[in-house]
């Protein structure tokens, strides 16, 4: 048994603390040095004050409480240096269960990468990529065999269609300006004069006829 041990009484080493729990006691820890330099403050205050009272009155008296304001000044030192180091302890433990954590959480992360690619190979994804790539080309393929017009005439050269229809045009444009020329020469149409004389009015003509029907009707007759 160790010194330590026979001294506190424990003859096994105890488990020792999670990181949560030494983080929550070096916190009480450093609440209890917080309020032991409010508590030195304020006595070292009271000491220079005392000895500012009695002056040259009471020297003794003087000179006993800044002794006592030196000690408590001692004290607050080693109370600063010693809630520095907790403080210290407390971040670097901290930071020591967060990288924890990260690591933890990076390692979890890895198992699940590695669960979801290992029932795939490479090989084959460039295979499925490969086959992907050939189904999108024979799609297109067969898209623009569909869409492509059918029937007699597919080979012509369309550059001897636009030279036909543009000789076409041009005869056009030939026959128009020959028309103009055409009727620019025709003398002008001579309409028929008004006649001057009356005509005879349908009714009377009427008349007339039927008179003359009606004699060669009694010629026959008789």
């Amino acid at each position: 048994m160790s010194g330590l041990g026979r001294l506190f009484g424990r003859g096994k080493q105890e488990k020792g603390p999670t990181p949560e729990e030494a983080i929550q006691k070096l916190k009480e820890t450093e609440k209890i040095l917080i309020k032991k330099q409010e508590f030195l403050e304020q006595k070292i205050q009271q000491e220079l004050q005392m000895a500012k009272k009695h002056g040259t009155k009471n020297k003794r008296a003087a000179l006993q409480a800044l002794r006592r304001k030196k000690r408590l000044e001692q004290q607050l030192a080693q109370t600063d240096g010693t809630l520095s180091t907790l403080e210290f302890q407390r971040e670097a433990i901290e930071n020591a269960t967060t990288n924890t954590e990260v690591l933890r959480t990076m390692e979890l992360a890895a198992q699940g990468m590695k669960k979801a690619y290992q029932d795939m190979d490479i090989d084959k994804v460039n295979e499925l990529m490969a086959d992907i790539t050939e189904q999108q080309e024979l799609a297109q393929q067969i898209s623009d065999a569909i869409s492509r017009p059918m029937g007699f005439g597919d080979d012509v050269d369309e550059d001897e269609l636009l030279e036909e229809l543009e000789e076409l045009e041009q005869e056009e444009l030939s026959r128009e300006l020959l028309n103009v020329g055409d009727k620019e020469e025709e003398p002008p149409v001579e309409l028929p004069s008004v006649p001057t004389a009356h005509l005879p009015a349908g009714p009377g003509t009427q008349a007339d006829e039927d008179e003359e029907a009606l004699k060669h009707l009694k010629e026959w007759v008789s």
